[in-house]
C-alpha cells in the first residue's frame, strides 16, 4: 500500500493553518501543523516531508528566509502562501526555489489542485512506471548539461566526480524537457506544457529565472551560456555540445 504523501503546514495564524490542515487530512494526506521556522526545523529534524506549504507573511520569521534555510538543509518542494498585494515577494521566492505559489485567503480546492500538480513534477522518475529489467541501459539514462550529468533516474544532477547538486522539482523538469528535445528551439509556452507547469500562471513568469538558476549549475561561464542558449524571439535550445563550443 502506497504512504499517503506528508506535507507541513508552515502559518502562523492557528484558524488558518488547521483549515488547510483539515481539508489535506479529509483528501488522504498526511499532515503536520508549524506555527513558523522553528517548529518546522523541529519536524524536519526527525520527518521529511514531502512538500511544505508556508505563509510568506509571518511576524517572526518571514517566508522568504524560511525558503532560503530550507532549501539548504533539504530538496523538498515548497508551495508559498502569498498576499495578492506581493508580486515581488513571490518572484523572489521562485528565485530561492519555491515550486509554486496560492495567494490568501486561499481557495482550498485551488491549494490542493497546485499540491498534487507539485507532487506530480517532484516524484522521482524511478517511483513513476517500473521499466523492464534491460530496458534502458544506465548511459541512457543519464544526460550531459555541460559541466554536470543528469541522472534521470535517481532525478539528480551530479558532477564528474560523483557530487549532487541539489536540484528543485522544477529544475528538474525543465532539464529533463531539454534532455528529451535537444537542438531544438523551445518557447516558454512550449516548455511549460511538456514539464506540466502550463497550470501555474507563476512559472510563465519564472522561466527565466529558473534557467537562469539551472545555468549557474551547468555552464562552463553562466554569463556566456553555450549548453541552453537563449534563441532571440524563439525561446531556449538545448545544444548537448555546448560545452565544447
Amino acid at each position: 500500500m502506497t504512504q499517503s504523501p506528508h506535507i507541513i503546514i508552515v502559518d502562523d495564524e492557528a484558524p488558518a493553518r488547521e483549515m488547510v490542515g483539515d481539508y489535506l487530512k479529509m483528501h488522504g494526506f498526511g499532515v503536520t501543523l508549524c506555527d513558523g521556522g522553528k517548529s518546522l526545523r523541529s519536524v524536519i529534524e526527525t520527518s521529511q516531508p514531502d512538500l511544505v506549504v508556508l505563509d510568506l507573511n509571518m511576524p517572526e520569521e518571514d517566508g522568504l528566509s524560511i525558503i532560503r534555510d530550507l532549501k539548504s538543509r533539504m530538496n523538498v518542494p515548497v508551495i508559498m502562501l502569498t498576499a495578492t498585494a506581493s508580486p515581488i515577494d513571490r518572484v523572489v521566492g521562485l528565485e530561492l526555489g519555491a515550486d509554486d505559489y496560492v495567494a490568501k485567503p486561499c481557495e482550498l480546492r485551488e491549494l490542493m489542485a497546485r499540491i498534487r500538480s507539485v507532487l506530480r513534477r517532484s516524484t522521482p522518475v524511478r517511483a513513476a512506471t517500473p521499466e523492464p529489467a534491460g530496458a534502458k541501459t544506465e548511459k541512457e539514462q543519464l544526460v550531459r548539461f555541460g559541466t554536470k550529468w543528469l541522472d534521470l533516474q535517481a532525478q539528480a544532477l551530479r558532477d564528474d566526480e560523483g557530487n549532487e547538486h541539489p536540484l528543485t522539482a522544477s529544475e528538474f523538469g525543465l532539464l529533463k524537457v531539454f534532455a528529451a528535445n535537444p537542438k531544438r528551439v523551445l518557447s516558454r509556452e512550449r516548455l511549460l506544457e511538456l514539464a506540466n507547469a502550463r497550470d501555474a500562471e507563476a512559472f510563465d513568469r519564472a522561466v527565466d529565472l529558473r534557467i537562469m538558476r539551472i545555468r549557474r549549475k551547468i555552464e562552463i561561464d553562466p554569463a556566456k551560456p553555450a549548453v541552453i542558449r537563449t534563441i532571440r524571439g524563439g525561446g531556449y535550445l538545448f545544444s548537448p555540445s555546448g560545452e565544447k563550443a
